[in-house]
């Protein structure tokens, strides 16, 4: 893998910050101690994802957090308080579970790479915004839950994430005892990618990061849409789905170029076409 670059911030404001390196956008929920997702903190977060969409400087993002706790989910604060609104909080409610499924859908569907980076606490919501990402990087700190059953509250929508991450008994555990597993047993569930000391996360995040860079920008968009489509098929479709996008892929600029340089064995110049 290639070389961890030095990742530079941007000057704090609000509850999330960013800073772009080489390539790599980093994204840090910065409104410790929970990070939790509120009204405010989701469109920051959004506005920050859909600003990378179409900007060919960033190539990877990242998503951190401060403190320890990675995010803990909805601010339950901040929506018990509209308990007294005269709908009881139904309009509130809806809005903050709408907001929420937009977010983790856009991670999903955005045409670049996201990786987690979890140093602490991820649970409900929270967790289920590790499992949208396309690869999630852990410490021997981190842990997760879906605590939502403990308080009379079913972690429904983190049920749909963590269902597409982890097989059905294991999300079902997770989900019926509101317990919380270690990092070792959320790899061992496939929730993340790898488990690592806390002094090497940066490094070890770096460089998958600087690795991902390196490669063609337009093949990463069609190989993330492609993968999650076909996710969703039967057998039949996916792979019809999967056949059309490796002729169309095979006719792309990079494509050409790419085959073109492991044949005359030399680096591949990519262009993003």
């Amino acid at each position: 893998m290639a070389e961890i670059v030095a990742i530079k911030r941007s000057t704090p404001e609000g509850p999330v910050w960013s800073s772009l390196e080489k390539g790599v956008l980093r994204i840090v929920l910065a409104n410790p101690p929970a990070n939790a997702l509120s009204i405010e903190t989701m469109a920051a977060l959004q506005a920050r994802l859909d600003g990378a969409r179409d900007d060919k400087a960033v190539r990877v993002i990242l998503l951190a957090a401060q403190g320890k706790v990675f995010c803990a989910g909805h601010d339950l604060k901040e929506m018990t308080a509209h308990r007294s609104d005269a709908d009881r909080g139904r309009a509130f409610f809806e809005l903050t579970m709408s907001r929420c499924s937009a977010l983790m859908q856009s991670i999903v569907r955005h045409p670049k790479p996201v990786i987690a980076e979890v140093d602490g606490l991820a649970t409900a919501a929270g967790l289920q915004l590790v499992a949208s990402c396309d690869l999630a990087i852990a410490t021997d700190q981190a842990a997760f839950c879906t605590p939502g059953i403990n308080i009379g509250l079913f972690c429904s929508t983190p049920m749909v994430a963590l269902s597409r991450n982890v097989s059905r008994k294991q999300a079902m555990e997770m989900l019926l005892t509101g317990e919380t597993i270690d990092a070792t047993t959320a790899r061992d569930f496939g929730l993340v990618n790898r488990v690592v000391p806390r002094e090497y996360l940066n490094h070890i995040v770096g460089k998958y990061a600087q690795t991902i860079v390196s490669k063609s920008s337009s093949t990463l968009k069609i190989g993330k849409e492609a993968f999650y489509a076909q996710a969703e098929m039967g057998l039949v479709e996916a792979y019809d789905h999967a056949a059309r996008v490796m002729v169309e892929n095979m006719l792309a600029s990079d494509a050409e170029e790419g085959i073109g340089a492991f044949l005359d064995k030399r680096q591949p110049e990519w262009k993003g076409e």
